[in-house]
């Protein structure tokens, strides 16, 4: 895998942790009782928005570190993927 690769890999996944962690502990201003004025009440009370990067970069570095170890050590191949047989046309 090359560089670049890996980078796009590491962005692709770490989008994929963040908006999976966006929702979880939300609670909403209606549900703590204050609203402030000029948002809606679904607004969320504390966005906790440092906590869940810091969380999501943790659980990044983990599940890519796995999967860029399973990738180089030739576990997975991308011809197991390969339903019309199109990286091997002769056979």
């Amino acid at each position: 895998m090359t560089i670049t690769g890996a980078i796009v890999l590491f962005a692709v996944i770490w989008f994929m942790i963040l908006f999976i962690m966006l929702p979880i502990g939300e609670r909403s201003q209606s549900e703590a009782g204050e609203v402030v004025p000029g948002t809606p009440a679904s607004a969320p009370e504390d966005a906790m928005m440092k906590k869940k990067l810091v969380w999501t970069t943790v659980a990044t570095v983990i599940f890519w570190a796995i999967l860029m170890a399973v990738i180089m050590s030739g576990v997975l191949k991308i011809e197991y993927f390969d339903v019309f047989n199109r990286m091997n046309p002769d056979g």
